[in-house]
């Protein structure tokens, strides 16, 4: 169902990317933000799941810049690695990417981004920047707390776990304190990466019930 194929962003730097897309014509295009585990066989699958519901699904790689090509799996040691890229990355970079990766979206038309762990964060940015976007999703982001200063452009929701050790209630709170009018579900026994089936913490409950909600959610602010 995809393809692999470059981004070229506004800085001038060449990114690869997975394309999916739908059969016939995409209702909309949706931007897919990997885990610290780079565009693997799992972000792959959520990016051809999306395109079975209809939308133009595109996954940037964003740890390009910094190591081409790393697709890690769930171990401590692909855990350990995917934290030193992730740390090497530049929050602006990543931003163009991102940006680059919209653009291509945007061909089928309005635009909204999902992002899950490093990528709920930097969806939640997104959603703080560009208001080309027509909805934002995030996935149990880590760094979301911290980065509560800035306005959302566009409608977001947001999706954590009760279980999840790094991202604690009292962080949870503090993001619902800030955006009192965003949606923002917590899902009972549910950890970090609850949503990743490729996961030992996968919870299929609150996985199914949160793709329910995020289909539902792009299918109000995209396609109306």
């Amino acid at each position: 169902m995809g393809e692999t194929i470059s981004l070229t962003t506004k800085d001038g730097a060449k990114i690869s990317a997975y394309k999916a897309m739908p059969q016939g014509k995409p209702k909309a295009g949706l931007v897919v933000l990997q885990e610290i585990f780079g565009v693997n066989r799992h972000m792959r699958n959520v990016a051809d799941d999306f395109a079975a519901q209809g939308y133009l699904a595109i996954a940037p790689a964003l740890f390009d810049r910094v190591k081409p090509g790393i697709e890690l799996g769930y171990e401590p040691t692909d855990l350990k690695e995917g934290m030193d890229i992730r740390s090497k990355t530049k929050l602006d970079e990543s931003l163009a990417d991102i940006e680059a990766a919209i653009a291509v979206a945007a061909e089928a038309g309005p635009v909204g981004i999902v992002g899950y762990c490093w990528g709920g964060t930097l969806s939640y940015a997104a959603a703080t920047r560009f208001d080309t976007l027509c909805g934002a999703v995030a996935y149990y982001g880590g760094g979301i707390a911290a980065s509560l200063g800035e306005s959302l452009l566009v409608p977001t929701e947001m999706h954590f776990g009760d279980l999840d050790k790094s991202i604690p209630p009292a962080d949870i709170e503090k993001i619902k304190s800030a955006h009192p009018d965003t949606p923002i579900f917590v899902y009972e026994g549910a950890e970090h990466g609850f949503s990743c089936d490729d996961r030992a913490s996968f919870n299929k409950q609150s996985a199914d019930l949160a793709r329910e909600r995020t289909l539902a959610f792009f299918g109000r602010y995209l396609l109306a």
